[in-house]
């Protein structure tokens, strides 16, 4: 018997994650590929695999506790000679990157073979019409491929344009509008209070997602993209069954297609984690359910304090509700820098009767006067709280074991996620993944350029086009946005990241208490921070390493740091760049004027 450390595996482009579950403890038996902790980033929560067996001898981490690849997880006593010899040594907390500590390969299955007629033969089958799914098949379809697209529900778009990003967009619009004309009697124009019809808004919602929806179902039409509406799942590598599917609520007709396809995009998306212990009762919804607006509640509870709860916290807020937050965590808005959300948090406080932080939600009651939930903090502190509506929004969980991958001979993990390559491509090389479904950040904008690549790599195999068939997801960063009031976004290096890995940055921040347009706007709250890099190798010229904006229109502005950071622009190509006066654009060339020490629109820097 020896001891090994287990530690965090390769986990993409997340950085100080945090631990809101531990799911072992001493003395357990752990198998290899057994989950041992949960994680949970801004929007979706995931859990990490052992890459050894064993008997628990020590936990190294605890709750709260936000961990990289490289850190120790816990000591196991290990009777495998050869795993224990393949260890790493034990790595501190956020250590570089160690090869052997890569997660445990998932073991490929072997495929099933069907034998059967196709109702329908193709190029390339997309399997869930998302933003990354229709974005695919589109891209496919340009290139001149035979595409077919099969999606559960009646128009596509999947979860973010039907039931996620759009129409909580359109509410949060809503929101913001009513909040500013709310603040206008500061300055002599009064409307007096709204009155809100909650049928009519809802209608206003369902019409933006019908436009949208109506508009991709005709560009389908225009690229001849075949649509087979139901639920999908292989029966061998090269056949697609599809369970035909009617009505809102996608449900199944009884009718099923056979589809042959020669290359295939898994795009299966994800679903929203339902905690076990709360009740079967309409008054408790997902942000689905949340979306469906059935009313306007006096006292509301947000479980998690991630950007999905607090976005639909907005809306509710605005329309009279009373909010209370429940997060096990030390803060709200994980991943985002302390000193962003400190800004809105200051904004937002009128909202909120109780913020609840590193406190546990452990049971919940239906009971005629609501939804009786009790809480327990971390230091063993007891409380509870009666609401009327209850909004679980503690992440997402991908689709990965719902569509039968297995018989495609797919390897897809415990957690249900499909590990592919830089070109989207999973271990069977015809098939592709991409979107919520092959990991974190599980955002639409990231899967619509996966789709790209797996669209243009399966294009160039079919057509022999060799410069298609070396398309490859590169991407440096992938911006994040709390649609919020004020928005949140941020993109690339945080500060905080900096802080933990010990890397020297040169900090340029622009308050928007300088700033013209936001003062003119009675929106001065929030500012611009940008980071480059002050290592001794960058000699005073080092490039962008990542940035943040709070305020108004944030999410419309991160872009322009997200191309610098791809440019590898420095702090001189940002200021020198000129932006339109007065803009709240502007601020992000003021910031990197800050960094170079070139800003007149402040103070001069103490010296």
């Amino acid at each position: 018997m020896a001891q090994v450390n287990v530690l965090v595996p390769d986990i993409g482009d997340f950085k100080d994650v945090a631990i809101i579950e531990l799911l072992v403890k001493v003395g357990d038996t752990v198998a290899v590929d057994q989950s041992l902790i949960t994680v949970e980033s801004d929007k979706a929560s995931m859990e990490i695999p052992s890459s050894h067996a064993g008997v628990v001898k020590e936990i190294k981490v605890a709750l709260g506790d936000k961990i990289n690849q490289g850190t120790v997880l816990l000591a196991l006593e290990s009777a495998d000679s050869a795993a224990v010899a393949a260890a790493p040594a034990a790595a501190p907390a956020a250590a570089a990157p160690v090869a052997a500590a890569a997660a445990a390969p998932v073991v490929a299955p072997t495929a099933a073979s069907y034998s059967g007629a196709a109702d329908l033969h193709c190029d390339l089958l997309v399997l869930g019409a998302g933003p990354g799914g229709y974005s695919a098949a589109f891209r496919a379809a340009d290139l001149g491929l035979n595409v077919v697209l099969v999606e559960r529900y009646a128009t596509l778009g999947g979860v973010c344009l039907n039931v996620g990003c759009i129409p909580s967009k359109a509410l949060l619009h809503v929101a913001a509008v009513m909040d500013e004309v709310s603040h206008l009697g500061d300055l002599g124009v009064d409307f007096g209070a709204p009155t809100v019809n909650v049928d009519k808004l809802r209608g206003h919602k369902e019409k933006v997602i019908s436009k949208l929806t109506g508009g991709l179902a005709a560009m389908a039409k225009m690229r001849k993209v075949t649509t087979v509406r139901g639920y999908g799942h292989f029966l061998d590598a090269n056949h697609v069954e599809v369970e035909e599917t009617t009505g809102d609520a996608q449900e199944k007709t009884g009718a099923k297609k056979t589809i042959h396809f020669k290359q295939a995009i898994i795009a299966a998306g994800s679903q929203a984690v339902r905690l076990p212990f709360l009740p079967d009762d309409e008054r408790i919804v997902d942000s689905t359910g949340a979306l469906a607006l059935k009313g306007t509640p006096k006292k509301m509870l947000i479980i998690g304090g991630g950007i999905i709860g607090l976005e639909m916290g907005t809306v509710y807020s605005t329309l009279g509700a009373r909010l209370d937050v429940v997060e096990m965590l030390d803060g709200l808005m994980q991943g985002a820098d302390r000193d962003l959300v400190k800004v809105w948090q200051k904004m937002n406080a009128k909202r909120f009767d109780n913020i609840m932080l590193k406190t546990k939600t452990v049971g919940a009651t239906a009971t005629p006067e609501g939804i009786k939930v009790q809480f327990e903090g971390l230091d063993g502190s007891k409380s509870e709280g009666t609401y009327d509506l209850v909004l679980q929004a503690v992440g997402r969980t991908p689709n990965g074991k719902k569509i039968a991958a297995d018989k495609a001979g797919v390897a897809v993990t415990d957690r249900g996620f499909i590990n592919v390559d830089v070109q989207m491509r999973t271990n069977v090389p015809h098939i592709f993944a991409i979107g919520d479904v092959v990991g974190q950040p599980m955002l639409a904008h990231k899967a619509v350029h996966e789709a790209h690549v797996a669209a243009e790599v399966a294009a160039g195999a079919i057509l022999g086009d060799a410069h298609l068939s070396k398309s490859q997801f590169d991407a440096r960063v992938i911006p994040s946005v709390a649609y919020t009031d004020p928005e949140v976004a941020w993109v690339g290096l945080t500060e905080d990241q900096a802080k933990a890995q010990g890397i020297k940055v040169k900090k340029g921040l622009f308050p928007w208490t300088a700033s013209g347009r936001a003062i003119a706007n009675g929106r001065d709250e929030g500012f611009t921070k940008l980071l480059f890099d002050d290592s001794p190798e960058a000699h005073g010229h080092g490039k962008i390493l990542g940035g943040g904006i709070v305020g108004t229109h944030a999410g419309d502005m991160i872009g322009e740091i997200a191309l610098a950071i791809e440019m590898g622009a420095d702090a001189v190509d940002i200021g020198k760049t000129i932006h339109p006066h007065p803009t709240l654009g502007e601020s992000i060339g003021m910031a990197a004027e800050v960094a170079h020490g070139s800003c007149t629109d402040l103070p001069p820097a103490r010296k």
